[in-house]
């Protein structure tokens, strides 16, 4: 039951947690194990910013800007 739990939430989370542990160079439990303790204690804030950074990667795209140059053209 716990490990259908679990594949659960490692295939339909945003990536936010993996994202940062190719960033970092961390494992992703740990870095998921951080924002569930952080979120513990602060009361849940961190899970606004979670899923603000989950909705930045899902459109990092949008975001990008278009950079050009005069030698675009």
């Amino acid at each position: 039951m716990i490990q259908k739990i679990q594949n659960f939430f490692e295939v339909y989370t945003f990536g936010v947690c993996e994202w940062w542990g190719k960033k970092l160079g961390l494992k992703t439990n740990k870095i998921r194990l951080f924002f569930i303790y952080l979120s513990f204690i602060t009361f849940g804030s961190p899970v606004v910013i979670y899923l603000v950074m989950a909705f930045v990667l899902e459109n990092k795209d949008y975001f990008k800007s278009k950079r050009s140059t005069i030698w675009d053209f």
